[in-house]
């Protein structure tokens, strides 16, 4: 033991807790709040009340309770996993029958002041789950196909009533994250070899059906997969948001017009400039530079998280650190790629700089998971 390990020991339990969480993670997480703080007070036009002080107070209650997760022993998190998941998932059902119905979509449930938004939950209890599942199970069997069936029903069922909502950027995430968390317990690359081929198997079928009698999907559907590739095809309708995306992004050049200058949300022709395409105003302001900050920013918090995942030596903590570092990449990978026109428009909000409740607390939360791994891993 050396003589700091020793000093640290010798204080009490509570203020050595507050020493071992990753400060560098608390740091970066305040500081992309702060880069979204700024960016909803600027598409609010400089009113502070709109949209950048309620999510203040959010990001204080929500970094509150992930100090108070992460002070909580994992083996209580561990526990608890299986727990969280069947809570979700009914959560997710009862959303089929009483959800509330927003843009569309029936994503939400009205519980008296809160609007919840299940899949938000559901992505962190899932990852929860596995980690549990593949930290029970003996190593020697995590590639047999039938401990390989149990984990593929858990991420599907959850996946499934997602689709219907329908929310097919979270659904993604469902898919990939629990994905991660299969390929990280040490699942044999054969099945992720046969899951690619059929999907690919699977995207070249749909294109060869086209006008076919055998046509796999909907004409419609064809139409939104040509104004993706294509968004000047329908620039008025469908290709709109893209395109009005693609203009702020490149206007901004490589230091931006200058905060709250940006015409393209002043003037109202950002679609949804204060949630899924906010890295757009980010862009058009502060330019290149600006927007590579921030990727900076969400670079060093997963590098940080999966550092500390990697190196934790109880099996349990370390595939749900790796599980939540994971999907807090895909969340800000698939809404970049998204605004960028890399990918279609899925709906999927930038962590920690959308305006947002649900996303935000659950998040914050999540990380708090990771800071009790962390902070009680075998030392």
């Amino acid at each position: 033991m050396s003589y700091l390990e020793y000093n640290v020991k010798t204080v009490p339990t509570g203020i050595r807790k507050i020493l071992y969480l990753n400060w560098p993670v608390v740091v970066l997480l305040t500081a992309i709040a702060s880069v979204g703080f700024l960016m909803l007070y600027s598409v609010a036009g400089g009113q502070l009340d709109t949209w950048a002080e309620p999510q203040m107070k959010r990001f204080a209650v929500g970094l509150a309770g992930m100090f108070v997760v992460a002070f909580i022993p994992i083996w209580f998190w561990r526990n608890v996993s299986a727990l969280a998941y069947v809570v979700s998932f009914l959560l997710l059902v009862a959303v089929e029958f009483f959800g509330a119905i927003g843009m569309g979509a029936q994503r939400w449930i009205e519980l008296g002041p809160l609007r919840l938004q299940p899949s938000e939950l559901m992505k962190i209890s899932l990852v929860m789950l596995l980690a549990a599942y593949y930290d029970w199970l003996d190593v020697k069997r995590v590639s047999r196909p039938l401990w390989v069936l149990i984990p593929v029903a858990l991420v599907l069922a959850p996946t499934i009533l997602v689709l219907k909502q329908p929310d097919l950027g979270t659904a993604i995430l469902l898919l990939a994250g629990g994905g991660i968390v299969m390929f990280a317990a040490g699942v044999s690359w054969w099945y992720f070899g046969t899951v690619i081929a059929l999907v690919v198997a699977l995207v070249f079928a749909v294109f060869e059906s086209r006008g076919t009698e055998w046509q796999l999907i909907k004409d419609y559907q064809f139409k939104r997969i040509d104004t993706f590739l294509d968004p000047g095809s329908d620039p008025l309708d469908a290709g709109y948001n893209i395109m009005q995306a693609q203009i702020a992004l490149g206007s901004g050049g490589w230091a931006g017009k200058g905060y709250m200058q940006g015409t393209q949300s002043r003037l109202n022709f950002l679609p949804e400039k204060h949630t899924d395409f906010i890295f757009t105003t980010l862009a058009e302001e502060f330019g290149f530079v600006g927007a590579f900050s921030l990727l900076m920013l969400y670079a060093l918090t997963v590098a940080f998280t999966l550092v500390s995942g990697l190196s934790n030596k109880d099996r349990f903590a370390s595939l749900m650190t790796i599980g939540i570092g994971s999907t807090f990449f895909l969340f800000f990978a698939v809404n970049m790629s998204m605004v960028m026109g890399l990918i279609p428009v899925v709906g999927v909000p930038l962590p920690l700089v959308s305006y947002g409740g649900t996303a935000m607390m659950i998040l914050l939360l999540a990380f708090g998971l990771t800071q009790s791994a962390h902070i009680h891993r075998p030392r």
